[in-house]
C-alpha cells in the first residue's frame, strides 16, 4: 500500500553573500527527491528575495546621496553666507578709515583756508606802497620802492604757494569725501548681499533639515523591509546596514589614502630625478673628496674598502674606520623641522579646544561656545593656539601658507573647493594620522574621523 502525505524541503542557496531560504511542498508518492522544477521554482524564489534586497539596499544608498548632497548645499551656502558676512564687515572697516581720511582732509583744508586768506590779507596791505606817487614823494625815494617791491614779490610767491596749498588741500579733501561716499555705498550693497547670502543659508539649512527627516524616514522604511526580506528583526537589519556602510565607507576612505600615497610617491620620486642634473658630485676627479662631507651616511661604506687593504700589514691602523661612525651624527641636520616647534604649541592649544567640542551641533554661521560650523570651529580652535582667523574658509586660505598633502603636520588647515581657493567652502583641524576634527553639516556634530572619507582638496599651515 503506497503511502500518501506531505514532506518538507528546506533549499537554502547561497546568491551573491546574501542567504535566501526557500520552503517547498513536495507530494511524497514514494519519492522523497525534489524534481528540477521544484529546485529551479526554489532557486528563483532566492534570487527574487536576493534581488528585492539588493534592490532596498541601492535605494538605501540613493536615500544617503540625497542626504549628502543637501548637507554639502546647505554648506555652501553657510560658507558664502560667512564670506557675505566678511566682506560686509571689512567694507565697513573701509568706511571708517575713509571718513577718518575725509575728516583728516577736511582739517587740513580748514588750516590752508585760514592760511591762505592771511597771505591775501597781507598783499593787501603791501600793495597801496607801489603807486607811482608815492615812489616820487616817499622819503626813501625809489630805493625805499625797490625795497617794498622786493617785499611785495616775495608776498606775493608766498601768496600763490598759499593758493597751490589750498588747491591741493581742496583737491585731497573732494577725493577722500568721494572715497568715503564709494566706501559707504559698498558697503551698503555688502551688507545687502551678506542679508541675501543669510536668507540663502537659512533656506538651505531648512532644505537640508526636511530632506535629511525625509531620508530617516525612508531608511527607517527601507531597513524594514530588509528584515522582512531576510526574516530578521529590525534591529538586526538596522545593525547589519550600519555595519555594511561604516565597510564601505572604510574601504573607500583607504582606497583614496593610498592613491594619495601613490601619488606622493610619484611626485617625490619625479623631484628626485630632477635633482641628479644639477649636483655635479659625481664627476669623477671629485668624487673621493666631495662625498665624505656631503654624503657621509651614504659614502661611509665606499672609502671603507679602499682603506682596508693597506692596514691588513698593520693592525695599528684597524681602528682607522673608527672615525666612520663619526660622521653618523650628520643626520642631526635631517630633523631641519626645528620651525616646527614653534607653532606646535600653538598646534597642540588648538587641536585640545577642538576636541573639547567634540559631540557639539553644528549650526550653520556658529561660532561658539556651544555649537559650530566648519570655519567657527577653526577660527575658534586657532584662536586657542594664538592665531586669529577670519569665521571664513576662503580668507582662512589666504591667510594661511599653502602646503602640500605630505607636508601636513597636526594642526594644520585641510579644505575643500569646488576648484580653487576661490570656491572653498569647507574646512577641517588636521590632528595626524590621516585624521581631522571638524563641524561636517546639519544633523553631524563635531566629529574626530579620517580625512580620506572625504578627502580634500587644499592644504595650509596658519
Amino acid at each position: 500500500m503506497r503511502s500518501l502525505g506531505t514532506a518538507a524541503l528546506a533549499l537554502t542557496i547561497v546568491v551573491g553573500g546574501l542567504s535566501a531560504t526557500a520552503t517547498v511542498a513536495l507530494a511524497a508518492d514514494g519519492d522523497d527527491a525534489p524534481s528540477r522544477r521544484q529546485v529551479e521554482r526554489a532557486e528563483q524564489a532566492a534570487e527574487d528575495r536576493v534581488g528585492d534586497v539588493a534592490a532596498v539596499r541601492a535605494r538605501l544608498a540613493v536615500a544617503q546621496a540625497r542626504l549628502d548632497r543637501a548637507g554639502l548645499d546647505a554648506a555652501r551656502a553657510a560658507e558664502a553666507w560667512n564670506g557675505a558676512r566678511w566682506r560686509a564687515a571689512e567694507a565697513r572697516r573701509d568706511v571708517r578709515r575713509a571718513e577718518r581720511r575725509s575728516a583728516e582732509a577736511g582739517r587740513d583744508l580748514e588750516g590752508q583756508r585760514d592760511a591762505y586768506a592771511d597771505a591775501v590779507t597781507t598783499s593787501y596791505q603791501l600793495s597801496p606802497g607801489l603807486s607811482s606817487l608815492t615812489a616820487l614823494s616817499s622819503e626813501g625815494g625809489i630805493d625805499g620802492v625797490l625795497s617794498r617791491s622786493a617785499t611785495v614779490r616775495n608776498a606775493t610767491d608766498a601768496l600763490e604757494g598759499r593758493y597751490d596749498e589750498f588747491r591741493a588741500a581742496v583737491t585731497l579733501a573732494e577725493v577722500a569725501g568721494d572715497q568715503a561716499e564709494r566706501a559707504q555705498r559698498d558697503a551698503e550693497a555688502a551688507e545687502a548681499d551678506a542679508r541675501a547670502a543669510r536668507d540663502a543659508a537659512s533656506a538651505a539649512a531648512a532644505s537640508a533639515a526636511a530632506e535629511a527627516q525625509s531620508v530617516a524616514d525612508e531608511r527607517d522604511a527601507l531597513v524594514a523591509d530588509l528584515a522582512r526580506l531576510q526574516g530578521i528583526s529590525t534591529e538586526l537589519a538596522a545593525q547589519r546596514q550600519a555595519a555594511l556602510e561604516q565597510r564601505a565607507q572604510e574601504a573607500a576612505a583607504q582606497a583614496a589614502e593610498e592613491e594619495a600615497q601613490q601619488a606622493a610617491q610619484e611626485q617625490a620620486q619625479e623631484q628626485g630625478a630632477a635633482q641628479p642634473p644639477s649636483q655635479p658630485a659625481p664627476s669623477d676627479p671629485t668624487q673621493d673628496p666631495s662625498p665624505e662631507p656631503d654624503q657621509a651616511p651614504d659614502q661611509a661604506p665606499a672609502p671603507a674598502p679602499t682603506q682596508e687593504p693597506t692596514p691588513e700589514p698593520t693592525p695599528e691602523q684597524a681602528p682607522q674606520p673608527a672615525p666612520e661612525p663619526a660622521p653618523e651624527p650628520a643626520p642631526q641636520p635631517a630633523p631641519a623641522p626645528a620651525p616646527a616647534p614653534a607653532p606646535a604649541s600653538g598646534a597642540q592649544a588648538a587641536i585640545a579646544f577642538a576636541r573639547a567640542q567634540l559631540g557639539e551641533p553644528y549650526r550653520w554661521g556658529a561660532a561658539g561656545p556651544s555649537a559650530w560650523d566648519c570655519s567657527g570651529l577653526t577660527a575658534g580652535a586657532w584662536a586657542r593656539g594664538g592665531t586669529t582667523l577670519p569665521h571664513y574658509s576662503v580668507a582662512q586660505y589666504a591667510q594661511s601658507t599653502p602646503i602640500t598633502a605630505g607636508q601636513l603636520r597636526p594642526g594644520d588647515l585641510v579644505f575643500w573647493s569646488d576648484g580653487g581657493p576661490s570656491s572653498i567652502y569647507h574646512v577641517a583641524l588636521y590632528t595626524g594620522n590621516g585624521r581631522i576634527i571638524h563641524a561636517p553639516r546639519t544633523g553631524r556634530p563635531v566629529v574626530e574621523e579620517s580625512m580620506w572619507a572625504w578627502p580634500p582638496d587644499l592644504f595650509a599651515r596658519p
